[in-house]
């Protein structure tokens, strides 16, 4: 069975924009730096130009899988100058105030503009220019704002609002709600100049000098020589089985594929309750577990089979954003679970991102599949592989089902998680949290496979098919 030719993403706006370039010829390389682009301009609370990423590609003419890490760099390689403190500021999540770091100083080098490049450089078939259309006309009108977006920006506002942050998400001083307009002024010309001048802009042209201005104006180090050293790498494949299929991914911070392997091969036979202990078990996390999880996610399917995953991410945001330009810049030095202030100029962050493909015992695509959610994003796609590969549900039935995710003794579940499944992990000596609504804290999945297309509800996700 072929897995069919669509998107599912994060926003509604962002599949129709894939959608749309399936529908004109593209590969999904096309489609999902497509959607990438949109999602930078429908999706800014989790994601944009000043952001980086991982993508994950599979060739249907070969059956080669690739992973490229365009994740963020560690600034210094111009050593004029020392960055001033980060500016500390407290984020809510639920009812614990969350310590995080913005400002010039938290910005490092970006590499969603590169990452998109590369990809279309080795995969794509249409034009530059038109693959990164779409998002120019999406940029000039705005979108909608999703409620399952809306829910999560009274927490952000000290990191998204200084700057041209103020009048796109809280205009007339009121901030968005579900359903309004988002429109960033000025974002349509950067991504018009990108479209002409391609992503090196972004790097030793007019936007790379504008991120080396700004940054250093509000106190950050980042220089000229950091963006023009900036190179994609393309990462080591790393292989799990799972009910007789192959699971292929990078090696993220979550450890995701090694989870996976980890896994007992009787899981399949086991009763529900038991294995919902055996997850909890895989995926214990040790320590802390409360960051928000600003990533989103992008999965495109070409007619061809060529699969395409992308997840990309702001962080939190610095609050740092070039004049007239819309774009806001990163915070991933101000995460200090990502980065300890030790790492050399030019090396790369830590991610727990991890964009994976399932291929069937013939080596066909069966599934590709990414999530968002920071720590969450492996349990997020554990549960969903867990359903679609062993339960046999449909992908939107799998992406739906109520999750869990363990933190050191505590299992935290989704309403309408079986009371069985409760009980088993309760006599193995964990407390459950049953959360009383569904939540993005868990994750948000796109995923196109043999058994259709899903995005996640809880992140305001849907799907689109060809």
């Amino acid at each position: 069975m072929r897995v069919p030719a669509g998107v599912a993403a994060g926003h509604p706006a962002t599949a129709e924009v894939g959608l749309r370039v399936l529908e004109t010829g593209g590969t999904a390389a096309d489609a999902g730096v497509a959607a990438v682009l949109a999602a930078c301009v429908a999706e800014t609370i989790f994601t944009g130009l000043g952001g980086g990423g991982y993508a994950t590609y599979f060739e249907a003419s070969t059956g080669r899988v690739t992973c490229l890490d365009f994740f963020v760099a560690a600034p210094g390689l111009d050593g004029d100058r020392k960055a001033e403190p980060m500016t500390p500021i407290a984020v809510r999540f639920g009812e614990v105030p969350l310590p995080y770091e913005i400002g010039g100083a938290s910005v490092a080098v970006p590499g969603v503009p590169a990452g998109c490049g590369e990809i279309h450089a080795r995969w794509g078939r249409l034009p530059w220019a038109e693959v990164v259309a779409p998002a120019v006309e999406l940029a000039r009108t705005g979108t909608a704002m999703p409620p399952a977006h809306a829910v999560t920006l009274p927490a952000l506002v000290e990191a998204m609002l200084p700057g041209d942050g103020g009048p796109a998400y809280a205009p007339g001083g009121r901030l968005l709600r579900g359903g309004d307009r988002l429109h960033h002024p000025g974002l349509a010309d950067a991504l018009t100049i990108i479209a002409e001048e391609g992503p090196g802009t972004c790097y030793t042209g007019k936007i790379g000098a504008s991120i080396v201005e700004s940054v250093r104006a509000d106190g950050g180090a980042l220089g000229p020589l950091d963006l023009s050293a900036y190179r994609v790498a393309e990462r080591e494949v790393t292989t799990a089985e799972l009910a007789g299929c192959t699971v292929l991914g990078r090696a993220d911070l979550n450890r995701t594929v090694e989870t996976l392997r980890g896994l007992p091969p009787e899981l399949p036979e086991l009763a529900h309750p038991e294995r919902a202990v055996v997850l909890a078990n895989a995926l214990d996390v040790r320590g802390p577990d409360d960051r928000l999880g600003d990533t989103t996610n992008v999965t495109a399917v070409d007619p061809e089979g060529n699969a395409c995953v992308i997840t990309t991410t702001l962080g939190l945001g610095s609050g740092v954003w070039l004049p007239g330009l819309g774009v806001h810049l990163n915070s991933m030095l101000g995460e200090g679970e990502l980065y300890s202030g030790d790492l050399p100029p030019g090396e790369r962050l830590a991610s727990m991102m991890c964009p994976l493909v399932v291929l069937d015992p013939r080596g066909a695509l069966h599934l590709a599949v990414g999530s968002a959610g920071a720590s969450r994003i492996r349990s997020a796609l554990l549960s969903t592989l867990v359903g679609i590969l062993i339960d046999d549900l449909p992908t939107r039935d799998a992406v739906r089902a109520p999750r869990l995710h363990p933190v050191d003794d505590v299992v935290h579940v989704e309403p309408h998680y079986p009371l069985p499944d409760e009980m088993a992990l309760t006599e193995a000596g964990y407390t459950v949290n049953r959360w009383p609504t569904r939540s993005h804290y868990f994750g948000g999945v796109s995923a196109i496979g043999t058994a259709g297309a899903a995005g996640d509800p809880r992140r305001g996700g849907t799907s689109r098919l060809l």
